[in-house]
Protein backbone atom coordinates (compact mmCIF):
# COMPACT_ATOMS: atom_id res chain seq x y z
CA UNK A 1 0.00 0.00 0.00
CA UNK A 2 1.29 3.20 -1.32
CA UNK A 3 0.10 7.04 0.21
CA UNK A 4 0.91 10.01 -1.13
CA UNK A 5 0.62 13.09 0.78
CA UNK A 6 1.25 15.78 -1.62
CA UNK A 7 1.92 19.72 -1.68
CA UNK A 8 1.36 20.28 2.11
CA UNK A 9 3.28 23.09 4.59
CA UNK A 10 5.14 20.42 7.05
CA UNK A 11 6.24 21.19 10.44
CA UNK A 12 8.11 19.08 11.67
CA UNK A 13 10.20 19.97 15.37
CA UNK A 14 12.57 22.39 14.19
CA UNK A 15 11.50 22.99 10.76
CA UNK A 16 8.86 24.01 7.95
CA UNK A 17 8.45 22.30 4.40
CA UNK A 18 6.97 24.33 1.96
CA UNK A 19 4.94 22.63 -0.78
CA UNK A 20 6.59 19.27 0.24
CA UNK A 21 5.23 15.76 0.02
CA UNK A 22 5.08 12.69 2.35
CA UNK A 23 5.23 9.36 0.54
CA UNK A 24 4.03 6.37 2.95
CA UNK A 25 4.84 2.83 1.97
CA UNK A 26 4.20 -0.17 3.84
CA UNK A 27 2.51 2.13 6.86
CA UNK A 28 6.27 4.00 7.24
CA UNK A 29 7.27 7.36 6.26
CA UNK A 30 9.44 6.00 2.87
CA UNK A 31 10.43 9.51 1.99
CA UNK A 32 9.76 13.54 2.29
CA UNK A 33 10.49 15.23 -0.94
CA UNK A 34 10.09 18.44 -3.02
CA UNK A 35 9.10 16.75 -6.07
CA UNK A 36 7.81 13.41 -6.27
CA UNK A 37 9.55 10.81 -8.18
CA UNK A 38 8.49 9.41 -11.20
CA UNK A 39 8.58 5.71 -10.03
CA UNK A 40 6.42 6.05 -7.29
CA UNK A 41 3.25 5.20 -7.99
CA UNK A 42 0.07 5.55 -5.11
CA UNK A 43 -2.92 3.62 -4.29
CA UNK A 44 -4.16 6.74 -2.86
CA UNK A 45 -3.45 10.37 -2.92
CA UNK A 46 -4.35 13.19 -0.32
CA UNK A 47 -4.44 16.82 -1.48
CA UNK A 48 -2.84 19.14 1.16
CA UNK A 49 -2.82 21.61 -0.48
CA UNK A 50 -3.16 24.77 1.89
CA UNK A 51 -3.03 22.48 4.86
CA UNK A 52 -0.71 21.82 7.57
CA UNK A 53 1.17 18.06 7.83
CA UNK A 54 2.34 17.40 11.32
CA UNK A 55 3.27 14.78 13.19
CA UNK A 56 0.57 12.58 14.67
CA UNK A 57 -0.15 13.93 18.04
CA UNK A 58 0.38 11.86 21.40
CA UNK A 59 -1.60 12.09 24.63
CA UNK A 60 0.08 10.66 27.42
CA UNK A 61 -2.04 10.32 30.55
CA UNK A 62 -6.11 9.84 30.22
CA UNK A 63 -8.75 7.93 31.85
CA UNK A 64 -10.77 7.36 28.76
CA UNK A 65 -13.76 5.69 31.21
CA UNK A 66 -14.61 9.17 32.26
CA UNK A 67 -16.12 10.44 29.63
CA UNK A 68 -19.01 8.79 31.18
CA UNK A 69 -19.39 11.47 34.00
CA UNK A 70 -17.76 14.76 32.06
CA UNK A 71 -19.52 17.94 33.39
CA UNK A 72 -21.43 16.18 36.22
CA UNK A 73 -22.90 19.01 38.07
CA UNK A 74 -22.42 17.48 41.66
CA UNK A 75 -18.40 17.98 41.69
CA UNK A 76 -17.87 20.46 38.58
CA UNK A 77 -16.50 22.89 41.27
CA UNK A 78 -14.45 20.19 43.53
CA UNK A 79 -10.60 19.81 44.43
CA UNK A 80 -9.13 16.44 43.33
CA UNK A 81 -10.00 14.46 46.85
CA UNK A 82 -13.55 15.79 46.91
CA UNK A 83 -13.96 14.88 43.22
CA UNK A 84 -12.73 11.53 43.71
CA UNK A 85 -15.24 11.06 46.81
CA UNK A 86 -17.61 12.52 44.68
CA UNK A 87 -17.63 10.49 41.31
CA UNK A 88 -16.22 6.66 43.26
CA UNK A 89 -20.13 6.62 43.97
CA UNK A 90 -21.59 7.19 40.69
CA UNK A 91 -18.40 4.88 38.68
CA UNK A 92 -20.01 1.92 40.93
CA UNK A 93 -22.11 0.50 37.76
CA UNK A 94 -19.32 0.47 35.57
CA UNK A 95 -19.37 -2.57 33.30
CA UNK A 96 -17.30 -4.20 30.35
CA UNK A 97 -19.63 -2.66 27.84
CA UNK A 98 -20.00 1.02 29.40
CA UNK A 99 -16.38 1.04 29.41
CA UNK A 100 -15.50 0.19 25.47
CA UNK A 101 -18.49 2.94 24.40
CA UNK A 102 -16.61 5.49 27.31
CA UNK A 103 -13.55 4.46 25.63
CA UNK A 104 -14.95 5.20 21.86
CA UNK A 105 -15.73 7.76 22.57
CA UNK A 106 -12.50 9.50 24.80
CA UNK A 107 -10.65 7.79 21.76
CA UNK A 108 -12.55 9.10 18.48
CA UNK A 109 -12.28 12.73 20.21
CA UNK A 110 -8.71 12.48 20.49
CA UNK A 111 -8.51 11.26 16.61
CA UNK A 112 -10.62 13.82 15.10
CA UNK A 113 -7.98 16.50 17.26
CA UNK A 114 -5.19 15.01 15.76
CA UNK A 115 -3.95 12.75 18.09
CA UNK A 116 -2.88 9.38 16.61
CA UNK A 117 -1.17 7.41 19.82
CA UNK A 118 -2.43 7.78 23.69
CA UNK A 119 -1.68 5.88 26.55
CA UNK A 120 -4.71 4.98 28.90
CA UNK A 121 -4.65 4.30 32.53
CA UNK A 122 -7.80 2.15 33.49
CA UNK A 123 -7.70 1.53 37.45
CA UNK A 124 -11.43 0.76 38.18
CA UNK A 125 -12.31 -2.84 38.77
CA UNK A 126 -15.63 -2.77 40.61
CA UNK A 127 -15.54 -6.11 43.00
CA UNK A 128 -18.16 -8.47 40.76
CA UNK A 129 -18.03 -7.01 37.41
CA UNK A 130 -17.50 -7.91 34.12
CA UNK A 131 -14.73 -4.89 33.13
CA UNK A 132 -11.77 -6.22 31.80
CA UNK A 133 -8.74 -4.71 29.64
CA UNK A 134 -9.76 -6.14 26.54
CA UNK A 135 -12.76 -3.11 26.16
CA UNK A 136 -9.91 -0.69 25.95
CA UNK A 137 -7.93 -2.46 23.37
CA UNK A 138 -11.28 -3.31 21.28
CA UNK A 139 -12.49 0.28 21.57
CA UNK A 140 -9.00 1.18 20.16
CA UNK A 141 -8.35 -1.28 17.47
CA UNK A 142 -11.83 -0.47 16.06
CA UNK A 143 -11.16 3.14 15.83
CA UNK A 144 -7.56 2.36 14.60
CA UNK A 145 -5.73 4.66 17.04
CA UNK A 146 -2.23 3.60 18.36
CA UNK A 147 -2.43 2.40 22.24
CA UNK A 148 -0.50 2.12 25.11
CA UNK A 149 -3.06 0.28 27.60
CA UNK A 150 -2.71 0.57 31.11
CA UNK A 151 -3.25 -1.73 33.70
CA UNK A 152 -4.48 0.48 36.28
CA UNK A 153 -4.96 -0.94 39.84
CA UNK A 154 -6.20 0.61 43.16
CA UNK A 155 -5.72 -1.74 46.62
CA UNK A 156 -6.11 0.45 49.28
CA UNK A 157 -9.84 1.40 50.15
CA UNK A 158 -11.82 3.52 52.47
CA UNK A 159 -11.15 0.81 55.04
CA UNK A 160 -7.31 1.70 55.35
CA UNK A 161 -8.02 5.32 55.57
CA UNK A 162 -7.86 6.47 51.69
CA UNK A 163 -10.76 7.40 49.31
CA UNK A 164 -11.88 5.06 47.12
CA UNK A 165 -14.97 2.89 48.78
CA UNK A 166 -13.38 -0.92 49.20
CA UNK A 167 -15.59 -2.77 46.57
CA UNK A 168 -13.62 -0.85 44.01
CA UNK A 169 -10.04 -2.09 45.04
CA UNK A 170 -8.91 -5.15 44.39
CA UNK A 171 -6.71 -8.06 46.54
CA UNK A 172 -2.64 -7.32 45.84
CA UNK A 173 -2.46 -10.88 43.96
CA UNK A 174 -5.60 -10.55 42.17
CA UNK A 175 -4.23 -6.92 40.76
CA UNK A 176 -0.65 -8.98 39.91
CA UNK A 177 -2.21 -11.88 38.11
CA UNK A 178 -4.15 -9.98 35.76
CA UNK A 179 -1.58 -7.81 34.78
CA UNK A 180 0.84 -10.27 34.28
CA UNK A 181 -2.24 -12.18 32.02
CA UNK A 182 -2.87 -8.99 29.94
CA UNK A 183 0.90 -8.19 29.55
CA UNK A 184 1.46 -12.01 28.18
CA UNK A 185 -1.50 -11.59 25.87
CA UNK A 186 -1.69 -7.88 24.60
CA UNK A 187 1.61 -6.62 25.13
CA UNK A 188 3.30 -6.47 21.45
CA UNK A 189 6.96 -5.06 21.95
CA UNK A 190 7.72 -4.89 17.76
CA UNK A 191 8.86 -1.78 16.55
CA UNK A 192 5.59 0.12 15.30
CA UNK A 193 2.87 -1.97 17.72
CA UNK A 194 -0.27 -0.39 17.79
CA UNK A 195 -0.74 -2.15 20.76
CA UNK A 196 1.37 -2.40 24.22
CA UNK A 197 0.77 -2.81 27.88
CA UNK A 198 2.17 -0.56 30.57
CA UNK A 199 1.45 -1.14 34.45
CA UNK A 200 -0.22 2.63 36.05
CA UNK A 201 -0.93 1.80 40.02
CA UNK A 202 -3.43 4.86 40.31
CA UNK A 203 -1.78 6.92 42.94
CA UNK A 204 0.40 6.51 45.98
CA UNK A 205 -2.81 7.50 48.08
CA UNK A 206 -4.14 3.91 46.71
CA UNK A 207 -1.41 1.49 46.48
CA UNK A 208 0.98 -0.12 49.05
CA UNK A 209 4.82 0.21 48.69
CA UNK A 210 4.74 -3.58 48.11
CA UNK A 211 2.29 -2.90 45.48
CA UNK A 212 4.28 -0.45 43.56
CA UNK A 213 7.50 -3.15 44.05
CA UNK A 214 5.98 -6.09 43.06
CA UNK A 215 4.38 -3.85 39.94
CA UNK A 216 8.10 -2.00 39.17
CA UNK A 217 9.27 -6.23 38.92
CA UNK A 218 6.83 -7.63 36.35
CA UNK A 219 7.10 -4.55 34.27
CA UNK A 220 10.84 -4.51 33.88
CA UNK A 221 10.00 -8.60 33.44
CA UNK A 222 7.81 -7.96 30.53
CA UNK A 223 10.02 -4.57 29.25
CA UNK A 224 6.72 -2.50 29.88
CA UNK A 225 6.58 0.66 30.65
CA UNK A 226 5.45 2.14 34.31
CA UNK A 227 3.10 5.47 34.85
CA UNK A 228 1.53 6.38 38.23
CA UNK A 229 -0.05 9.88 39.51
CA UNK A 230 2.43 11.40 41.52
CA UNK A 231 2.34 15.14 43.58
CA UNK A 232 -0.54 15.99 41.53
CA UNK A 233 -1.82 18.12 45.05
CA UNK A 234 -1.13 19.46 48.29
CA UNK A 235 -3.85 17.40 49.75
CA UNK A 236 -1.62 13.85 48.10
CA UNK A 237 1.14 15.39 49.92
CA UNK A 238 -0.53 15.79 52.94
CA UNK A 239 -1.92 12.62 52.94
CA UNK A 240 1.70 11.17 51.96
CA UNK A 241 3.26 12.69 54.74
CA UNK A 242 0.98 11.63 57.20
CA UNK A 243 0.47 8.30 56.17
CA UNK A 244 3.94 7.06 55.21
CA UNK A 245 6.26 9.87 56.62
CA UNK A 246 7.29 10.99 52.98
CA UNK A 247 6.79 13.36 49.92
CA UNK A 248 5.21 11.63 47.04
CA UNK A 249 8.50 11.24 45.02
CA UNK A 250 10.18 10.00 47.70
CA UNK A 251 7.55 7.54 48.62
CA UNK A 252 7.34 5.98 45.00
CA UNK A 253 10.92 5.89 44.41
CA UNK A 254 11.50 4.36 47.73
CA UNK A 255 9.67 0.93 45.76
CA UNK A 256 12.34 1.65 42.12
CA UNK A 257 9.79 3.92 40.49
CA UNK A 258 12.40 6.15 38.50
CA UNK A 259 14.29 5.54 35.24
CA UNK A 260 13.59 6.03 31.53
CA UNK A 261 10.79 3.75 31.40
CA UNK A 262 8.77 5.19 34.12
CA UNK A 263 6.97 8.49 34.26
CA UNK A 264 4.82 10.37 35.92
CA UNK A 265 1.27 12.43 35.75
CA UNK A 266 0.85 15.83 37.25
CA UNK A 267 3.81 16.63 39.09
CA UNK A 268 2.53 19.89 40.18
CA UNK A 269 3.88 19.97 43.74
CA UNK A 270 7.22 19.47 43.11
CA UNK A 271 10.34 21.11 44.75
CA UNK A 272 13.90 21.85 43.24
CA UNK A 273 15.65 18.87 44.55
CA UNK A 274 12.97 16.84 43.20
CA UNK A 275 13.06 18.28 39.86
CA UNK A 276 16.80 17.70 39.54
CA UNK A 277 15.90 14.16 40.78
CA UNK A 278 13.69 13.33 37.92
CA UNK A 279 16.07 14.96 35.37
CA UNK A 280 18.81 13.12 36.14
CA UNK A 281 16.95 9.99 36.17
CA UNK A 282 15.61 10.39 33.46
CA UNK A 283 12.05 9.60 35.11
CA UNK A 284 9.72 11.76 32.67
CA UNK A 285 6.29 13.93 33.13
CA UNK A 286 2.85 13.71 31.70
CA UNK A 287 1.75 17.06 31.97
CA UNK A 288 -2.00 17.62 31.87
CA UNK A 289 -2.67 21.79 32.33
CA UNK A 290 -6.69 21.88 31.77
CA UNK A 291 -7.04 19.46 34.65
CA UNK A 292 -5.13 20.87 36.44
CA UNK A 293 -6.78 24.32 36.04
CA UNK A 294 -10.16 22.86 36.44
CA UNK A 295 -9.53 21.37 40.01
CA UNK A 296 -7.52 24.22 40.93
CA UNK A 297 -4.39 21.43 41.45
CA UNK A 298 -1.80 24.21 40.41
CA UNK A 299 0.55 25.13 38.26
CA UNK A 300 3.17 22.23 37.25
CA UNK A 301 6.83 23.54 37.04
CA UNK A 302 7.09 22.63 33.41
CA UNK A 303 9.61 25.33 32.57
CA UNK A 304 11.91 24.33 35.53
CA UNK A 305 11.53 20.52 34.50
CA UNK A 306 12.21 21.12 30.78
CA UNK A 307 15.34 23.43 31.71
CA UNK A 308 16.55 20.82 34.43
CA UNK A 309 16.81 18.43 31.25
CA UNK A 310 13.57 16.12 32.29
CA UNK A 311 11.20 14.75 29.64
CA UNK A 312 7.94 16.22 29.63
CA UNK A 313 4.76 15.23 27.44
CA UNK A 314 1.17 16.11 27.64
CA UNK A 315 -1.55 15.00 28.58
CA UNK A 316 -5.69 15.68 28.39
CA UNK A 317 -6.10 13.73 31.68
CA UNK A 318 -9.20 11.74 32.16
CA UNK A 319 -12.69 13.77 30.69
CA UNK A 320 -14.32 13.90 34.06
CA UNK A 321 -11.61 16.48 34.89
CA UNK A 322 -10.90 17.90 31.39
CA UNK A 323 -14.56 18.10 30.20
CA UNK A 324 -12.49 16.94 26.26
CA UNK A 325 -9.99 15.39 25.13
CA UNK A 326 -8.72 17.72 22.27
CA UNK A 327 -4.83 16.98 22.48
CA UNK A 328 -3.71 20.53 20.02
CA UNK A 329 -6.36 22.44 22.10
CA UNK A 330 -4.44 20.82 25.06
CA UNK A 331 -0.90 21.82 23.45
CA UNK A 332 -2.33 25.84 23.49
CA UNK A 333 -3.39 25.27 26.93
CA UNK A 334 -0.07 23.92 27.97
CA UNK A 335 1.68 27.20 26.83
CA UNK A 336 -0.64 29.76 28.42
CA UNK A 337 -0.12 28.20 31.55
CA UNK A 338 3.05 28.34 31.74
CA UNK A 339 2.96 32.17 30.51
CA UNK A 340 1.07 32.51 33.27
CA UNK A 341 3.45 31.36 35.78
CA UNK A 342 6.67 32.79 34.15
CA UNK A 343 6.57 35.33 31.40
CA UNK A 344 5.39 35.47 27.65
CA UNK A 345 9.20 34.54 27.07
CA UNK A 346 8.87 31.66 28.99
CA UNK A 347 7.03 29.34 26.58
CA UNK A 348 6.72 29.50 23.16
CA UNK A 349 4.68 27.46 19.76
CA UNK A 350 7.61 25.56 19.42
CA UNK A 351 7.90 24.39 23.42
CA UNK A 352 4.34 23.30 22.82
CA UNK A 353 4.16 21.67 19.54
CA UNK A 354 7.65 19.58 20.99
CA UNK A 355 5.46 18.81 24.10
CA UNK A 356 2.96 17.02 21.92
CA UNK A 357 5.44 15.37 19.36
CA UNK A 358 8.83 14.62 20.67
CA UNK A 359 8.35 14.90 24.03
CA UNK A 360 5.26 12.44 24.48
CA UNK A 361 7.40 10.07 21.97
CA UNK A 362 10.24 10.16 24.58
CA UNK A 363 7.87 9.43 27.84
CA UNK A 364 6.83 6.06 25.56
CA UNK A 365 10.13 5.17 24.65
CA UNK A 366 9.52 5.84 20.80
CA UNK A 367 11.31 8.55 19.94
CA UNK A 368 12.80 6.61 17.40
CA UNK A 369 9.33 5.53 15.49
CA UNK A 370 6.55 8.41 16.72
CA UNK A 371 6.43 12.11 17.08
CA UNK A 372 8.40 13.46 13.55
CA UNK A 373 7.53 12.84 10.05
CA UNK A 374 11.24 11.71 8.42
CA UNK A 375 12.13 8.09 6.59
CA UNK A 376 11.43 5.07 8.90
CA UNK A 377 9.14 6.70 11.17
CA UNK A 378 5.51 5.19 11.30
CA UNK A 379 2.97 7.22 9.23
CA UNK A 380 1.16 8.93 11.79
CA UNK A 381 0.02 11.98 10.88
CA UNK A 382 -2.22 14.73 11.03
CA UNK A 383 -3.39 17.53 8.33
CA UNK A 384 -5.03 20.62 8.97
CA UNK A 385 -6.70 22.86 6.84
CA UNK A 386 -5.34 26.17 7.33
CA UNK A 387 -8.00 27.87 4.85
CA UNK A 388 -10.84 28.80 7.44
CA UNK A 389 -12.04 31.30 9.49
CA UNK A 390 -9.91 30.41 12.65
CA UNK A 391 -6.66 30.75 10.76
CA UNK A 392 -7.61 33.65 8.84
CA UNK A 393 -4.50 35.93 8.96
CA UNK A 394 -2.06 33.49 10.81
CA UNK A 395 -1.51 30.94 8.67
CA UNK A 396 0.31 33.31 6.15
CA UNK A 397 2.53 34.61 9.33
CA UNK A 398 3.26 31.55 11.09
CA UNK A 399 2.21 28.29 10.56
CA UNK A 400 3.14 26.52 13.37
CA UNK A 401 2.20 29.14 15.78
CA UNK A 402 -1.04 29.04 14.03
CA UNK A 403 -1.68 25.47 15.32
CA UNK A 404 -0.28 26.21 19.18
CA UNK A 405 -1.98 29.64 19.78
CA UNK A 406 -5.13 29.85 17.28
CA UNK A 407 -8.58 27.76 18.72
CA UNK A 408 -7.90 24.43 16.97
CA UNK A 409 -10.99 22.92 15.45
CA UNK A 410 -11.04 19.29 13.59
CA UNK A 411 -8.41 17.80 11.86
CA UNK A 412 -8.97 17.70 7.97
CA UNK A 413 -7.33 14.44 7.41
CA UNK A 414 -5.56 11.66 10.02
CA UNK A 415 -3.33 8.92 9.21
CA UNK A 416 -2.41 6.11 11.23
CA UNK A 417 0.00 3.30 10.71
CA UNK A 418 -0.62 4.53 6.89
CA UNK A 419 -4.52 4.12 7.28
CA UNK A 420 -6.62 7.16 6.72
CA UNK A 421 -8.56 7.25 10.28
CA UNK A 422 -10.49 10.57 9.61
CA UNK A 423 -11.35 12.08 6.25
CA UNK A 424 -12.77 15.41 5.60
CA UNK A 425 -13.00 16.16 9.22
CA UNK A 426 -15.27 12.86 10.07
CA UNK A 427 -14.31 9.54 11.47
CA UNK A 428 -13.38 6.96 8.89
CA UNK A 429 -13.57 4.06 10.75
CA UNK A 430 -16.88 4.47 12.81
CA UNK A 431 -20.47 5.88 12.86
CA UNK A 432 -20.22 9.45 14.68
CA UNK A 433 -24.20 9.93 15.34
CA UNK A 434 -24.64 6.17 16.52
CA UNK A 435 -22.18 6.46 18.39
CA UNK A 436 -22.69 9.09 20.21
CA UNK A 437 -26.36 8.39 20.80
CA UNK A 438 -25.13 5.24 22.20
CA UNK A 439 -23.02 7.04 24.76
CA UNK A 440 -25.74 10.04 25.97
CA UNK A 441 -28.19 7.17 26.35
CA UNK A 442 -25.89 5.46 28.67
CA UNK A 443 -25.15 8.03 30.59
CA UNK A 444 -28.59 9.34 31.17
CA UNK A 445 -29.39 5.35 32.52
CA UNK A 446 -26.98 5.00 34.82
CA UNK A 447 -24.31 7.77 35.61
CA UNK A 448 -26.21 11.28 36.81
Amino acid sequence: MKLLVENGTILRPGQQLDHHHILVEDQRIHAVVAHVPADFIPDETIDATGCAVIPGLINTHHHLFQSLTRCLPSVQNAKLFDWLTGLYEVWRPLDYQALKTASQISLAEMLLSGCTTTNDMMYLFPRGADVALEAVLEAASELGIRLHAGRGSMAIGKSQGSLAPDVLTQDEPAILKDCERVLHRFHDQNRYAMARVDLMPCAPFSISLNLFKETRQLARAHNALCHTHVAETLDEEIFCLHQYGKRPVDYVMDAGWSGPDVSFAHCVCLNAAEIKLLADTKTAVAHCPSSNMILGSGIPPVCELLRAGATVGLGVDGSSSNHGGHVLAEARQALLLQRVKNGAESFTAADAFRLVTTGGAMLLNRADELGDLAPGYAADLAIFDLQTIEYAGAAVQDPLATLMMCHAGRAKHVIVNGRVVVKHGRLATMDESTLVARMNELVQKKYR
